[in-house]
């Protein structure tokens, strides 16, 4: 999710209390010992500094805090347990609870221990797996493998490390063989004549693709530096303050937090490692994956081939490596072979392509239903001008959009902030004083501070009439601050999953660099720290609980983890007084018990509350066969029970959605814009969420708000005028 950093560069108060957080971290002065030690021992000793005084809630560092860094360390660096056997563990446990001695100290025997120690380990497993990929596997033994890697226990000697090997070789060639099969039935069926190749055949050319990935994935592994592994030791500690507290190396830190606005080549989607696998997180609407429907947030990537190449497993690389090899030029081809959420495998085939700009702005549509015009405008993020270089304003874009939604003489208007991730504070304030007359739209506090309320001081309102705001699960940050000043002010009603992501912090990033006036180690890269909160007008954190909304739809994703609830060491939420506030209209109970009654009876909402069932008693589902009958079979019955959820994706709600004149002038000379605006308004025809919230404003009439105005006019003009 993306980090609301971006106002301090426009917010006063803001930047005093980082210049007299800067002013104290000043202070730090490297013990004699560090300075005339090595880089390693320095870094610990600042980084323990900076979070002592400059994060939002400093922890203790005692045994317990040890225990955490420990199990997280050891985690990240052999997460599928395939490396260290249950001796090496027995090693490592005398330091279980020493770490907060040895930060004190600057003591790295540990990390010495475990880097020296997994270095040798790993190139035994190299010889492991060319040993065992050498000769052909027994695919007929019926045995099974648990692939929760997390619940396994550590290989308790070689020999049963090579056993787990055998079996994670085996998994991986069934899924390559599997593959090939279904390449040699599709040209059979075109082909009657085509002699369809052997299964000992397969199973050869499969052992040799699986060493050529293997191989190719220690090259990359080997490349690492002792810093590169350092980084990740210290990640395991300051993580433990809080999940969005990262330590940036200097190669990263220049990585860190690139927009999404600018133009880049590739299938736009955003990925994230969690434990051994690589996680879609979002695709870029626009972009190449979201145009192709088939890929979706929560998918897991397990190979990745380019054009007609062996796919190549990527289990275990790091998450770099494996963008270097999905990104590419405009106009290749990639294969992604996935997860999907319900837990089939699928291949899908993506053109990449350049990820344009202009989709990630604001962009609006009327659609009719019931003889009443309403207006849809989606926001994937809360971008402002310093973010990209057409200098787009989400405010000033969504007020343009609205003026002409008011020109179609649109009776109510939807804000889809579906798996918007944030973006500016700034702007987010501004553009919630769209929707009220004026007052306090969030509150922000810094640690020992008392909270500092951001107010929306303009009385001109944009939109006066009935407003429904869409979330869901992905919706975080400043689109939970949208959600919740709308809904604390009863000005609209919020609609989508039991709750939004539920991210209530603000992270800053500190350059190390500048607290270290006499560093002779050269780059030490950067610390992003939580540094402050945010907080509802009514006193309520946003943190943990995100926004729940006041009418939930039933989810795919609804028993997924996906929020920050489910992000270890996440910070608790809290309460502090609510601002001065007055409520626009009285509520709107008799429109939630309408729409709450039409979900009950809808059959695609039953559908899709009974797949997220079935994903959910599933998702403990973690026993692989390894039989080769065996682990087909599971295969098929898997395709065969998902088919009755296929409908999902078939839904049509049959509503016509309709581009503004504005665009529809523009269309006689970009057919580009055309063609990604006709496949929007596809999938809004196919989207049951927004047919459920077009029947919620149905249900609104102007009657229901009761907004005093004392000025509707237009925002000033140069508020509103988007960029041509």
């Amino acid at each position: 999710m993306e980090k609301i950093v971006e106002f301090m560069k426009r917010n006063y108060k803001v930047i005093v209390i980082v210049a007299a957080l800067s002013a104290v971290l000043w202070s730090f002065m490297p013990s004699k010992k560090a300075e005339d030690g090595d880089k390693d021992k320095m870094l610990l000793e600042l980084l323990s500094f900076v979070l002592e005084k400059g994060h939002y809630a400093p922890v203790e560092i005692n045994d317990d805090f040890s225990k955490k860094a420990y199990a997280a360390y050891i985690e990240s660096i052999d997460p599928t347990k395939r490396y260290f056997t249950q001796s090496d563990i027995n090693e490592f446990q005398k330091y279980e609870t020493l770490i907060d001695n040895m930060i004190k100290d600057k003591d790295l025997s540990f990390f010495d221990l475990t880097y020296n120690r997994l270095m040798k380990r790993m190139e035994e497993s190299k010889k492991i797996y060319t040993n065992l990929l050498a000769q052909p596997f027994n695919f007929n033994v019926d045995e099974t493998l648990n692939v929760d890697y997390e619940k396994l226990p550590y290989a308790t000697n070689e020999a049963d490390l090579k056993n787990r090997w055998t079996k994670i070789l085996k998994l991986t060639l069934l899924s390559t063989i599997t593959d090939k099969e279904k390449l040699e039935e599709e040209k059979k069926s075109k082909d009657a004549t085509y002699a369809v190749t052997p299964f000992e055949k397969l199973e050869q050319e499969a052992r040799k693709s699986t060493k050529s990935n293997l191989d190719n994935n220690y090259s990359f592994i080997a490349e690492l530096t002792r810093e590169d592994w350092f980084s990740m030791y210290l990640n395991a500690i300051v993580m433990q303050y809080d999940p969005h507290t990262f330590y940036f190396s200097p190669e990263d830190k220049d990585k860190f937090d690139v927009s999404m606005s600018g133009k880049f080549e590739g299938i736009g989607a955003r990925l994230s490692k969690k434990n051994d696998a690589v996680e879609i997180v979002e695709l870029i609407s626009g972009g190449p994956a979201w145009r192709g429907k088939q890929l979706e947030a929560g998918d897991v990537i397990l190979k990745v081939a380019q054009g007609n190449d062996e796919p190549v497993d990527i289990s275990g690389m790091r998450l770099d490596d494996v963008i270097k090899k999905i990104k590419g030029p405009k106009g290749t081809v990639v294969k992604l072979t996935v997860k999907k959420v319900d837990g089939t495998i699928k291949v899908i085939t993506i053109t990449r392509d350049e990820v344009e700009t202009e989709e990630t702005f604001a962009k609006s549509a009327v659609v009719e239903k019931d003889g009443k015009k309403f207006g849809i405008i989606y926001l994937p993020k809360f971008y402002i001008s310093f973010e990209n270089k057409q200098k787009r304003d989400a405010y000033k874009d969504v007020a343009l959009e609205i003026e002409r939604l008011k020109e179609a003489k649109v009776e109510g208007i939807i804000m889809d902030l579906r798996d918007n991730g944030g973006g500016s504070l700034e702007t987010v304030v501004k553009m919630t004083g769209l929707f009220i007359e004026k007052g306090p739209v969030v509150q922000v506090k810094a640690a020992g501070r008392k909270a500092e309320v951001l107010p929306d001081n303009d009385p001109q309102v944009q939109w006066t009439g009935p407003l429904v705001v869409m979330v869901n699960n992905y919706s975080a940050s400043a689109s939970e601050i949208f959600a919740a000043a709308i809904q604390d002010y009863k000005r609209g009603i919020v609609i989508g999953s039991k709750q939004t992501y539920g991210k209530g912090t603000v992270q800053n990033v500190f350059d190390l660099n500048q607290f270290v006036r006499t560093s002779k180690f050269g780059d030490l890269g950067a610390l992003k720290a939580t540094t402050q909160k945010f907080y509802r007008i009514n006193g309520g954190s946003t943190q943990l609980e995100g926004v729940k909304s006041d009418i939930v739809v039933p989810d795919r994703f609804a028993f997924i983890e996906t929020g920050e609830k489910d992000e270890k060491n996440a910070m608790a939420w809290d309460k502090i007084d609510p601002a001065q506030y007055s409520v626009v209209t009285s509520g709107f109970e008799t429109q939630i018990a309408k729409s709450k009654s039409r979900i009950a009876s809808n059959e695609q909402f039953k559908l899709i509350e009974e797949n997220a069932k079935w994903i959910n008693d599933r998702k403990e589902d973690n026993i692989v066969h390894l039989k080769y009958d065996a682990y087909k079979k599971e295969i098929a019955d898997l395709d065969k029970e998902t088919k009755k959820f296929k409908a999902i994706q078939e839904y049509k709600n049959n509503l016509v959605f309709n581009s503004l004149p504005y665009e529809q002038e523009l269309f006689k000379t970009d057919d580009l814009l055309k063609q990604k605006r006709e496949r929007w308004h596809e999938d809004l025809v196919k989207d049951v969420y927004v047919d459920e919230s077009l029947n919620v404003l149905n249900d609104l009439t102007i009657k229901d708000l009761k907004v005093i105005v004392k000025n509707n006019k237009k925002k000033k003009t140069k508020e509103i005028t988007a960029v041509k």
